[in-house]
């Protein structure tokens, strides 16, 4: 059941909302396009599933390592600091990202890329206003360790090791 409803959150933000810009400005051109159109769709294709890979992999680490979800409702219980997360703090939602770019770029859409754009800045200000406060007061000094070394968007080369040599 957790499962189920992290996809119906991802499945929204992924496929959802860019079928309905599809369909409202019904057009999927940029208009200029640098690239013949078989290289455009199988390379924001092959981004897409990039994307995807990364957003099933965090959703499987939140459930797995976290016990939890990325739902706001069935947060996870303990704090993921593993595998990709010793790298970028949110690559779920860079995994959402590269997805939502990959989809402008096989289609063409503007639209898409609009949509791209304002989901990262209603995320960024949702996660330095709401979600990084919130951490805090769930994991204390364990998540303030981890924001100190980890970086919010742009991931480190070299994973981060945890204090004490863990």
């Amino acid at each position: 059941m957790k499962q189920f409803k992290s996809l119906i959150l991802s499945a929204s933000t992924l496929f959802v909302i860019p079928a309905l810009i599809l369909l409202l400005f019904r057009t999927t051109r940029f208009g200029i396009n640098m690239f013949s159109p078989v290289v455009q769709i199988v390379a924001g294709s092959a981004i897409c599933l990039i994307g995807v890979a990364l957003v099933v992999i965090t959703i499987r680490m939140f459930i797995i390592i976290g016990r939890g979800t990325l739902a706001p409702w069935d947060p996870p219980l303990r704090l993921v600091t593993e595998g990709i997360y010793s790298h970028v703090r949110n690559p779920m939602i860079s995994g959402v990202l590269i997805t939502l770019l990959g989809e402008s770029l096989a289609v063409g859409s503007l639209g898409i890329l609009a949509w791209a754009g304002f989901f990262f800045l209603i995320n960024s200000a949702y996660f330095y206003f709401s979600e990084e406060k919130g951490l805090e007061r769930r994991f204390g000094e364990e998540y303030i360790e981890y924001k100190r070394n980890v970086p919010r968007w742009l991931p480190r080369l070299k994973p981060r090791k945890k204090a004490g040599g863990e």
